[in-house]
């Protein structure tokens, strides 16, 4: 008897908004990602660590990359964001040709969504609303520190 894994963007998610959580519970930006391989294997998880580590490259696009190890073949994976993916985190996808993206929302950040899928990614975005509560929570409540996340500098900073 063989298990069949449920490969739907809500489920798929569900890892993705497990990591945003953690990274809110360590004082983080709660945003979340998990690569899976095509048939809905997690590979790796991650979230944004960029406070927690004082290391402003640590997305959670690029923890979930990292701790998914060497693949042979990035095309048939799906990455999986709590939020739409930034310039740097559409980069490591078009960089290693991931073939999917499956984005939580996309009402408090636009970022390359668009042009991954002019390139020919596969892009879904949910429009999960706990996603949206949380990031939009998390803006009203620490504007700075977002400011900072997505690389837009306070006017007192200038």
């Amino acid at each position: 008897m063989s298990t069949s894994i449920d490969v739907s963007p809500a489920t798929l998610l569900e890892t993705a908004y497990a990591e945003a959580q953690q990274s809110l519970i360590e004082g983080g930006i709660p945003i979340g990602a998990a690569l899976f391989a095509a048939d809905g294997t997690l590979l790796g998880r991650g979230h944004n660590m960029r406070v927690q580590n004082d290391d402003p490259s640590v997305h959670g696009e690029t923890a979930a990359f990292r701790n998914a190890g060497r693949q042979r073949d990035y095309r048939s994976t799906i990455m999986v964001t709590t939020l739409a993916p930034c310039w740097y985190c559409s980069g490591l996808i078009r960089q290693f040709d991931i073939g999917s993206v499956v984005i939580g929302e996309t009402r408090n950040f636009q970022g390359g969504e668009d042009w991954l899928a002019d390139l020919g990614v596969s892009v879904t975005v949910v429009d999960d609303p706990r996603c949206v509560a949380m990031m939009a929570d998390f803006i009203d409540g620490n504007p700075g520190l977002w400011n900072e996340d997505i690389g837009v500098a306070e006017e007192t900073d200038r």
